[in-house]
């Protein structure tokens, strides 16, 4: 089965992007998360409903919607943090890139581990600026809130599609298809990846989109 793919490239400073990224990924996650499955017999269940958050970002002029989960909000940070704290630090060039990969679990028989097969992948690749005024830090703002709410809206148009997701399960098989350690959502099964490219220091902003900053700031 090949995995759907979704890659978004972004341009920012480093104190925006752990707010980029989750706002990305946790509307993905509001979308791939359930209630909590509650059986009255294998194939007999109920639903719980999911909460939702509203979330005000600091360095974006945005607000963005998440499951009401603490657990599920702890962990997505988690990993976002450990991805920011190495795109900023001085083993990294700036350029990087982290996944959230949904995927479903196929049981083998003894003494074989069972197998994970991604069915849909989200990346964000992250280059990193620097700004060189304050008028461009907020022009480059401005443009950082622009881009995620089109990212949102398109996010929102890919799930409302008839993609495949998978079946819902027999009781005994829920843990192939969800994350059953949540207490209060149910999401389908992800995982994280990331990695940063090795140099001394981020780059400073590019040519073009310098040009583009002067270009907007003369008008």
């Amino acid at each position: 089965m090949n995995a759907r793919s979704q890659v978004f490239d972004l341009t920012m400073e480093g104190r925006q992007v752990d707010e980029a990224v989750a706002t990305i990924f946790h509307t993905v996650l509001f979308h791939r998360c359930l209630g909590k499955y509650m059986y009255t017999g294998d194939a007999q269940y109920s639903i719980g409903t999911v909460g939702y958050t509203d979330v005000d970002c600091d360095f974006i002029d945005f607000t963005y919607v998440c499951c009401t989960s603490d657990s599920l909000i702890r962990k997505v940070k988690r990993a976002i943090n450990m991805f920011s704290e190495k795109l900023r630090s001085n083993d990294s060039c700036g350029s990087g890139q982290i996944s959230l990969e949904f995927f479903q679990k196929k049981k083998k028989s003894w003494p074989f581990q069972q197998e994970s097969i991604p069915w849909e992948v989200w990346t964000v690749h992250l280059d990193l600026i620097k700004h060189e005024s304050e008028d461009e830090r907020q022009l480059c703002r401005e443009n950082v809130s622009d881009l995620l709410t089109e990212k949102v809206i398109y996010i929102t148009e890919l799930m409302n599609r008839h993609d495949y997701v998978p079946k819902t399960p027999n009781q005994s098989e829920l843990d192939l298809i969800f994350d059953t350690s949540f207490p209060d959502v149910q999401p389908y099964l992800f995982k994280f990846d990331y990695s940063t490219s090795s140099g001394s220091t981020a780059p400073s902003m590019g040519n073009a989109m310098k040009k583009i900053i002067k270009e907007t700031l003369a008008m």
